[in-house]
């Protein structure tokens, strides 16, 4: 690891205002980023740890909805009444990430930078485009099996990690920041991820110094929600696919659908197709398999992750005849 300025951040409004340069990184339960700097992957010329900032709470807002601060844990998330019983899919897809130790460090806001990654990223001896723009991409071509099969790029296949992120897709989650210049901003969080295209490198929308304060949620949506995630082990694994669904029956019929998709993208992935294949139709194996079809019509495998294709389409229409009731 190399030597690096740390300070300690007294205000929200101090920790963005000092934190412009290119070079500086937040720091929280550093459970992605230690691990990046271990490896000298990142390396920031300085830290600003905000661990001690006022931003741990989860406070319900007028609407019905939630305010979430930042620096909630993940394990206090996912074990919050109001997220158990309200947005179940998301305390499902919290306690279905990582483990118990680092659900206990990691935070809310923290979860959402997650770097999008693969084995070739964190190998600083091998081409990476995310690490070092131009350099090429080594996945394409080598070893791929967890990687993207939709929003790829020649630039890039890697994968976002998080769970959590995927449930806040299918929630209409809302970010909250803070720019250095004091201007803040409400980033619904389908707009928040970027696709790789030629600049993999630039992962989401966020400026320079500009900091998640907090993360707003909707009122509860009806219907039943799950979350499903298909791994290679029970624990400490990322998806193969994971779907996080919200669906709403009326009169035999699907009212709304919400449905979000992780290990399958550089991003938490949400096609309006795909509901739009759904709303409006009583349940079946026919509406389920072209919802599937609206999903996977721009899929592209690269070799070993070939699998990923109709290992989606299986847990897509798994997950929503356990949504609707469908036998």
């Amino acid at each position: 690891m190399r030597t690096f300025q740390y300070e300690r951040a007294t205000t929200v409004e101090a920790a963005s205002a000092n934190a412009g340069g290119a070079g500086t990184r937040f720091i929280a339960g550093g459970t992605n980023l230690l691990d990046l700097m271990k490896l000298q992957v990142e390396t920031p010329d300085r830290l600003i740890d905000i661990t001690r900032l006022p931003l741990n709470q989860i406070e319900q807002r007028p609407d019905g909805g939630l305010t979430i601060g930042a620096l909630v844990p993940n394990s206090d998330l996912a074990a919050d009444e109001r997220i158990i019983v309200g947005y179940e899919v998301l305390s499902r897809a919290l306690l279905a990430g990582a483990t118990g130790q680092l659900r206990n460090k990691a935070s809310t806001g923290g979860n959402l930078l997650q770097r999008t990654r693969c084995y070739y990223f964190y190998d600083i001896a091998t081409p990476c485009n995310k690490r070092e723009p131009g350099s090429g991409c080594s996945a394409i071509g080598g070893f791929n099996r967890i990687l993207a099969v939709l929003g790829t790029s020649e630039h890039c296949i890697a994968t976002h990690p998080s769970d959590m992120a995927v449930a806040m897709m299918a929630l209409d989650a809302t970010i909250v920041t803070l720019a250095p210049d004091g201007d803040r901003r409400r980033i619904p969080i389908a707009d928040f991820y970027r696709l790789p295209g030629d600049t993999p490198h630039i992962e989401n929308v966020l400026t320079p110094g500009e900091l998640i304060t907090n993360i707003e949620l909707p009122p509860p949506p009806p219907g039943r929600q799950t979350y499903r995630k298909v791994r290679d082990r029970a624990s400490y694994a990322f998806a193969l696919v994971s779907v996080a669904g919200v669906v709403d029956m009326q009169d035999g019929r699907i009212a709304s659908a919400a449905l979000a998709f992780g290990g399958l993208a550089h991003k938490p992935w949400r096609d309006p197709a795909v509901e739009a294949a759904l709303v409006g139709q009583a349940p079946s194996d026919a509406v389920f398999a072209a919802a599937a079809d609206a999903l996977l019509a721009d899929a592209r495998g690269h070799g070993s992750n070939d699998f990923k294709i109709p290992l989606a389409r299986r847990t897509l229409i798994a997950t929503l005849r356990d949504l609707t009731g469908a036998k």
